[in-house]
């Protein structure tokens, strides 16, 4: 069939042409930004899941819902090796730009000026690109100290008021929160606690994989009071075959049943891999209906694609005691796994596993779902390690 036409979309974030089974989140969403925007308190969120459920999909949606409630937005993705400090501080540089344009007295703007200015004199390195057209002094006392616990709250509180004197809200989008250090997120909590506190006009939109709400838990512990954590899980069978039989009908074509109970099969209800073989299962299949031997044909493509492009560069950063590490996991099945087995698999002992162990769930590829238990963020990265390592050698 004509792959122009495909409506399917693989791809990180890339929208769905169907986002179903995710209006409980929305709401989640929606409820928030309008009690924040009648100045209401309400928990931010903090989407959490493994790679591929669809929490930047999410994030986007809610960005929109975001705009459409008349919020200015900021949106960030993090990265293991930025600090939170000099990685936020261009965006509320353009945010307060966004504000100033706003008509309206008072000087609440330009005092966010001053105080981000303040905050990028304590950065341990000079980010020229901050700094170019942030003409004006610093406020001196605000967001000077060099402690980020202490200087970023100011900085929101800061941004806060300004949006608050424009009756405006600002909505902050933060996609891999699980990357920043245990003092980086503590900042960002107790900026959030602070501007509650004052009930300005500001939200915190965040997602990360399954080890977020731990990680906020030992930043501070009264993070549960400020977030919701929905868990973004894998769709149903219904909704997974809502999700390629409905986008397929409205251009004209339609799956088989039995197609679609492999592809769920397959992909076990991930939106990222049910993206993946409709997509591939339609650019196959000469005619409508899909079939089943279309989706079997479409198999022989997925895997590879995926192992190149989904799972290996995941793969790729690994040393090998750490592939070891996963392969001793894939050996064991499916499913979360105790360390005592992974050790011995492996033919160790158990306080062997901890350096390996604390650098994979650093590196974002495993997490431990109960005490004692260990199992990958990445969904079927245990297949594909049996594919890239076929034979174990403890």
């Amino acid at each position: 069939m004509d792959p122009i036409k495909n409506p399917f979309s693989p791809g990180a974030g890339a929208p769905p042409p169907e986002l179903v089974g995710r209006d409980p989140l929305l709401d989640l969403a929606r409820i928030l930004l309008g009690r924040v925007r009648q100045k209401r308190a309400e928990k931010s969120l903090l989407l959490t899941g493994l790679r591929g459920v669809g929490k930047t999909v999410l994030l986007n949606e809610i960005e929109r819902m975001a705009k459409a409630a008349d919020y200015r937005t900021v949106v960030i993705e993090a990265h293991e090796n930025k600090p939170l400090g000099p990685l936020i501080a261009p965006y509320l540089r353009n945010l307060l730009y966004e504000l100033d344009r706003i008509a309206g007295a008072g000087d609440k703007v330009k005092r966010g000026f001053r105080v981000l200015r303040s905050f990028l004199g304590q950065l341990k390195l000079t980010y020229e690109d901050v700094t170019v057209g942030l003409d004006v002094d610093p406020e001196a006392g605000s967001a000077d100290s060099g402690d980020l616990e202490i200087d970023l709250p100011n900085l929101f509180i800061a941004v806060g008021e300004a949006a608050q004197e424009r009756h405006a809200a600002v909505a902050i989008f933060i996609d891999e929160v699980q990357y920043f250090s245990q003092k980086e997120l503590g900042a960002l909590i107790m900026a959030m606690h602070k501007v509650q506190q004052q009930q300005l006009p500001v939200v915190l939109l965040g997602a990360g994989l399954p080890i977020l709400p731990g990680l906020a838990g030992e930043s501070k512990s009264y993070a549960e009071r400020l977030f919701n954590f929905p868990d973004v899980g894998a769709l149903s069978e219904e909704d997974a075959m809502k999700a390629l039989r409905e986008p397929a009908q409205a251009a004209g074509v339609k799956f088989d049943e039995a197609a679609l109970h492999e592809v769920y099969r397959l992909t076990q209800g991930y939106p990222y891999f049910l993206q993946e073989w409709g997509y591939q299962s339609w650019n196959i299949a000469d005619h409508s209906p899909i079939t089943l031997d279309d989706v079997r044909k479409a198999t022989l493509t997925v895997i590879p694609r995926l192992d190149q492009n989904f799972f290996r560069v995941r793969f790729d950063r690994l040393t090998p005691s750490e592939k070891n590490f996963l392969r001793a996991m894939a050996d064991l099945g499916p499913g979360a796994h105790r360390t005592g087995d992974i050790a011995d698999k492996l033919r160790v002992k158990v306080n062997a596993l901890g350096p390996n162990r604390a650098k994979l769930i650093k590196k974002g590829m495993i997490y431990s779902p109960a005490h004692g238990d260990m199992a990958f963020t990445v969904p079927l990265f245990d297949e594909f390690m049996m594919r890239a390592m076929p034979t174990f050698n403890p």
